[in-house]
């Protein structure tokens, strides 16, 4: 399996988070929120195809809505091997920071 990049990282967890709500918008929002930076929503879609065609998230058509004009909102969930690999990164991150005195920015 190979290492996930900190964006599909990032957009993994999103869905993870946002679970049965991991739709395009709110998937966009809560990465920026979780980021602290704007993305372009562009940048984000592409990142969930890719992540969909590798097999990592599923995608899953819900009934269409009057709100969106009778279109179907796209939801997004992990698949068995998105979950071992967020679970991968996680315990690289653990055991690259272990041992580690907590880092502070020191003054120049």
């Amino acid at each position: 399996m190979r290492l996930l990049s900190r964006k599909e990282e990032v957009i993994l967890l999103s869905v993870w988070r946002l679970q049965e709500n991991a739709y395009g918008v709110p998937i966009c929002r809560e990465v920026e929120r979780a980021t602290g930076r704007r993305w372009l929503n562009g940048a984000i879609y592409a990142c969930l195809a890719r992540l969909r065609k590798d097999g990592l998230l599923e995608s899953l058509r819900g009934e269409p809505v009057p709100e969106r004009g009778g279109r179907r909102k796209i939801y997004y969930r992990l698949t068995r091997e998105g979950q071992e690999a967020l679970l991968a990164v996680q315990r690289m991150n653990a055991l690259t920071w272990s041992g580690l005195p907590a880092f502070k920015v020191k003054d120049a």
